[in-house]
């Protein structure tokens, strides 16, 4: 049996024949001290644009389709920065996967964001910059922790 972090932040045991394999990327993205951030749809919760990269996708090319699907922003990829694994259950749909995360910096290229209707991402919606300053690790999905070092590094960089 796996421990799995459930979409609401409890733990949950899976036989590990209920996972799948899911590598994703996801964009850290700063400008003026504020940081691109998007909302889960299904609890509030911020997360980083980015998700799942797609098979025969590269990982560069995912980043910045996801980037554009969730946020309507052009980014460059930059700087590799950290790579995630966790294991974890989707209640809302009652999957399983073992996810294997990889974080980069990006730089945005254009910087209007795409309004609720242009939204290109079930999960994805409310796109904002957001004051760096006023976040705390708590108010992000998953990887709060890693995304406020990053986010604080960038301001002092």
């Amino acid at each position: 049996m796996i421990d799995c972090v459930t979409f609401y932040g409890e733990i949950k045991l899976l036989p590990k024949e209920r996972l799948s394999f899911r590598p994703a990327v996801y964009g850290l993205i700063q400008d003026a001290g504020r940081l691109l951030l998007v909302k889960n749809r299904n609890n509030g919760n911020y997360t980083l644009p980015g998700g799942g990269i797609e098979i025969g996708e590269c990982m560069v090319d995912a980043l910045k389709r996801e980037v554009r699907e969730e946020t309507g922003l052009a980014v460059e990829v930059g700087e590799f920065l950290e790579f995630r694994e966790r294991c974890f259950y989707y209640d809302p749909e009652d999957l399983a996967f073992h996810g294997l995360s990889f974080f980069y910096r990006c730089k945005p290229l254009t910087f209007e964001l795409a309004t609720e209707e242009n939204i290109e991402d079930d999960e994805a919606t409310e796109p904002s910059w957001i004051a760096i300053e006023g976040l705390t690790a708590e108010v992000f999905q998953h990887n709060g922790d890693l995304i406020m070092k990053c986010a604080q590094e960038g301001m002092n960089a």
